[in-house]
């Protein structure tokens, strides 16, 4: 077994922690976190700490808001994240001083146009100075990821011309149909290889990266949407699995009720699949984005596992999330169709899957996630408030559980304690001891570290102890959210020390 394939296994099998931090949080000069240099460096740092795991957000590009929960693609990779520099030594770019960027900030408004202009300087350099044997390599990406790069590649060159939602294209080009879009082809060409050409730099530069974390023994635990986004190639390409009326819009759309995020639930907007034909396809499409994502990951997060069993269907004209209703979800099928086709292809085991069951959680909830064998999750900040049988304190945990302070979509530890009420705090302290008043963060990490969830993970955030000021996302909330960066400053040699001394003393890096 090697050390990736150890570290995967350790989710299911042995104890181990590891770190949370999406990629464009990562310093860099350009902007945003990218696959290059800082990427490596954290590896190294995950290494130096003790880590075996390094949890990231979805990998494919940000939609409205710059959410990477509502991309316009689930098979593509974030542009946000080539490494420019790379397309410099490879002869393709001009080197120049970037502009002045915020260290601890993502300006998205004005990062991506910089970053996306980089990218169309690169696509000429490489039309104009590529070796025969680059050009060779690229074709061959194309032809082989051809199964969904194609049809991305149009859909992005066709927004770019059209600059409207899918459903208002002309007549043709909005229903995909391969007459028009052969028509267009050959004038958009260049747009096509544009967009073809980022994928291929995202994909080789993702995989050197990966390949470089699994040198070092740390795996990659990825994250996957449930759902998809309307303005999508995804459901563009393949409007018969989804609830649309005749005009492509959505008839009903995805949120969840009422809860601890909001009072009026939350209206996500994403079209909802037509299950009945996804089955009668055989999952066809939830095996090809299955085996797409482990191509890049070792595990995948699987966001809103209880949308599974059954989701919140909200009628398309409604404002909020609080006149739907339950939907029966495709259950076990799904799952049973998934492990056919992983066999099938030669792997073993269980599917690699982190099954997200936070929020309303029903009995058939959770039968659905232990007879599939996957993990659950459980989040420290949730624990104070009501009796020591809360689900969410150490002690409750079972061994098939993944535990963390916090997530992407709460606010940081200290944050939290900061603004948390007076109840919260006193139970708080007296289950975590007196740390809590000076290392809120510290004292709830080693909480959850000494307990028996074999895996637990720590936003970096809360590793560095820092203060809602530096919370990545607020669900419900459209602007504002996914900007957070560090910079190496922040981090000292203490944390590293601190998390590699808290894993051993607990038999969470016994591998190494």
């Amino acid at each position: 077994m090697s050390s990736a394939q150890a570290a995967t296994a350790a989710i299911f099998s042995q104890r181990c922690s590891g770190v949370l931090l999406h990629l464009t949080s990562l310093p860099g000069p350009h902007g945003s976190g990218d696959l290059g240099a800082e990427a490596y460096h954290f590896v190294d740092w995950l290494v130096s700490a003790g880590q075996r795991l390094w949890q990231i957000l979805p990998l494919s590009p940000v939609g409205p808001g710059n959410s990477p929960y509502h991309s316009p693609s689930t098979f593509a990779g974030n542009p946000l994240l080539v490494d420019l520099d790379e397309l410099v030594k490879n002869g393709w770019l001009s080197a120049q001083e970037p502009p002045v960027f915020e260290v601890v900030r993502c300006d998205f408004e004005r990062v991506a146009p910089y970053r996306m202009q980089r990218l169309r300087e690169a696509w000429q350099g490489f039309l104009e100075h590529t070796q025969a044997s680059d050009w060779a390599e690229f074709e061959r990406f194309r032809l082989q990821q051809a199964h969904w790069l194609e049809g991305y590649a149009f859909f992005m060159a066709l927004e770019t011309r059209h600059g409207k939602p899918w459903t208002q294209w002309p007549a043709g080009l909005a229903q995909a149909d391969p007459a028009a879009l052969a028509a267009v082809g050959e004038s958009m060409a260049d747009e096509l290889g544009f967009f073809s050409f980022i994928q291929w730099r995202f994909m080789v530069q993702w995989q050197r990266l990966r390949d470089y974390a699994h040198a070092r023994g740390i795996a990659i635990v990825g994250d996957a949407p449930i759902f998809v986004a309307h303005h999508s190639a995804d459901v563009w390409l393949n409007t018969d699995l989804f609830l649309l009326d005749p005009l492509g819009e959505p008839t009903v759309v995805a949120g969840v009720p009422p809860d601890y995020f909001s009072m009026t639930g939350q209206r996500w907007g994403n079209p909802l699949y037509r299950w009945d034909e996804m089955a009668k396809q055989g999952f066809a499409w939830w095996k090809d984005r299955l085996s797409h994502l482990l191509e890049l990951v070792d595990v995948i997060r699987l966001d809103h596992f209880r949308g599974f069993e059954s989701y919140w269907e909200i009628p398309a004209t409604e404002p909020t999330a609080v006149a739907g209703c339950w939907r029966q979800g495709p259950g076990r099928a799904l799952f049973d169709a998934l492990a056919q086709a992983r066999r099938q292809q030669g792997a073993s085991g269980l599917l690699p899957i982190i099954a997200e069951d936070l929020g309303i959680i029903t009995q058939a909830v959770t039968d659905l996630r232990q007879d599939c064998g996957f993990p659950g999750m459980r989040v420290m900040q949730f624990a104070f408030g009501d009796t020591p049988a809360n689900p969410y304190l150490p002690h409750n945990f079972d061994v098939q559980t993944v535990a963390y302070t916090g997530t992407h979509d709460n606010d940081t530890t200290l944050g939290w304690w900061q603004t948390a009420g007076a109840g919260q705090r006193h139970i708080a302290r007296a289950y975590l001891g007196p740390l809590a008043d000076f290392e809120i963060h510290w004292a709830m990490m080693q909480s959850l570290s000494q307990s028996k969830a074999n895996t637990v993970i720590f936003p970096l955030q809360d590793v560095l102890g820092l203060d809602g000021l530096h919370r990545m996302n607020t669900p419900g909330v459209a602007q504002g959210c996914w900007q957070w960066r560090f910079a190496w400053r922040q981090v000292g040699d203490t944390p590293a020390r601190r998390l590699k001394d808290m894993a051993h003393a607990h038999g969470r890096n016994l591998l190494r």
